[in-house]
């Protein structure tokens, strides 16, 4: 019983804990991309599934999740998928020799002041939000082991097919 009472005060503070929860719309933001250096917005994205990641180069799980969310963005992109990074390094340098060595074909945008973050209130490293068509929250993922990815893809796949 009180593990139980345990577990379900956790999981109420820990949905405190974000400026945004499951349901809620997506903030959007309007960002440089890391290649072109052109802005681009969330809302862009708008009709498909996006998965919001924020990492730096000081991460080390996201040394592992890039490579894999690239895979799976290249895996689902023709059916309505897309990764989108946003990047928390101060000196674009740091991003642009971490993914020399970890490459991903999706956009990365740069957000070397922390304003997009400060939006969503990320309570770790690596924060990600799972975005529907509509431009909800559906999913919140804090932290990544690999083992996450099934789960992921799942969830990707789901939202994928609703129209």
């Amino acid at each position: 019983m009180l593990r139980s009472f345990i577990m379900v005060m956790a999981l109420c503070l820990s949905s405190a804990a974000f400026a945004v929860s499951v349901g809620d719309a997506a903030p959007n933001f309007k960002l440089p991309n890391l290649q072109s250096g052109k802005l681009a917005s969330l809302k862009k994205y708008r009709g498909k599934v996006v998965y919001l990641d924020f990492w730096a180069s000081w991460c080390g799980p996201c040394r592992q999740s890039l490579p894999m969310l690239n895979g799976l963005r290249n895996e689902l992109k023709r059916k309505g998928f897309e990764v989108v990074a946003v990047n928390l390094d101060e000196d674009s340098a740091d991003a642009k020799a971490f993914l020399k060595q970890f490459p991903v074909s999706y956009p990365v945008l740069l957000d070397p002041n922390g304003k997009v973050p400060e939006k969503y209130e990320l309570p770790g490293m690596p924060t990600s939000f799972l975005i529907d068509k509509r431009g909800r929250i559906r999913h919140i993922h804090i932290g990544f082991k690999p083992k996450d990815m099934k789960d992921i893809r799942q969830q990707v796949i789901a939202l994928l097919r609703k129209k």
